[in-house]
């Protein structure tokens, strides 16, 4: 299973608009940070983990030429902001998109997107076919995926698991029930957004008490602002088998 992670940012993204930070101002790569989202390539099946307002360059970027569906973890924009731009994918691919969402998250989509799902259907909209998931398994293809309970503050979103291969983002507590889920994983994804206090996400110690808990061969960290510092700085201050993420990183599991 081939994993390629497309975005490791806020809401806001790196660079933040109108932003003089070191951070911001950085020259390296690793420092330029698109909307969170993933690429999991599994030999059957082709998935992407939330479609934010980065989807189309980051299906540019990573040369996409597949798309069998998409999974939400919730329904915030930075989250679901890119679903139109699957329309290409609908066109050269003549087929539909599969998307796997919580009923939650697919009645926010009704609202945010009314014009996919209106009865009166014009040419050249996005066609999907809408999947509820809630908190058991599901099959993507031959591909099996586990549901993970998560809570984003007062919010409950969805992380994955696949084979062994973890992602979660948004996450700020994480019950033991999810945690047995995610147990014995090798490649553990999670969210690290900064290294001060904050209500709705992991800082960066809670982030690397959690990868301790989980003990993943390779924990990477994701969804990180501009305020967590530089990629090559953070990075020299974490244990060895947990590292940043960046945007392009590619990553194999079985």
């Amino acid at each position: 299973m081939k994993i390629t992670i497309l975005g490791t940012g806020t809401s806001q993204g790196i660079p933040v608009i109108a932003c003089n930070c070191i951070v911001c101002r950085s020259a390296d790569h690793k420092d330029k940070r698109l909307r969170v989202s993933v690429l999991i390539e599994t030999g059957d099946r082709t998935i992407v983990i939330d479609s934010g307002p980065d989807f189309r360059y980051q299906m540019l970027r990573a040369n996409v030429k597949d798309l069998d569906a998409i999974l939400f973890t919730h329904e915030h924009k930075d989250h679901v902001a890119g679903l139109d731009d699957i329309r290409p994918f609908n066109y050269l691919l003549k087929k539909n998109i599969e998307i796997y969402a919580t009923e939650r998250v697919q009645h926010a989509l009704k609202k945010e997107f009314s014009y996919i799902f209106a009865e009166a259907h014009y040419p050249g909209l996005p066609q999907i076919d809408l999947n509820t998931i809630a908190n058991d398994a599901f099959s993507v293809g031959e591909t099996t995926i586990i549901p993970l309970d998560i809570m984003h503050y007062k919010l409950p979103i969805l992380g994955f698991r696949i084979n062994d291969f973890v992602y979660v983002t948004d996450a700020k507590t994480i019950s033991e029930e999810t945690i047995s889920k995610i147990e014995g994983a090798k490649i553990l994804v999670v969210n690290a957004l900064q290294k001060e206090q904050h209500i709705s996400h992991f800082t960066l110690d809670e982030a690397i008490d959690f990868a301790r808990k989980i003990g993943a061969k390779e924990t990477y960290f994701t969804h990180i602002s501009h305020n967590m510092g530089l990629h090559q700085v953070v990075e020299k201050e974490l244990p060895d088998n947990i590292k940043l993420a960046y945007d392009g990183l590619t990553l194999y599991c079985e």
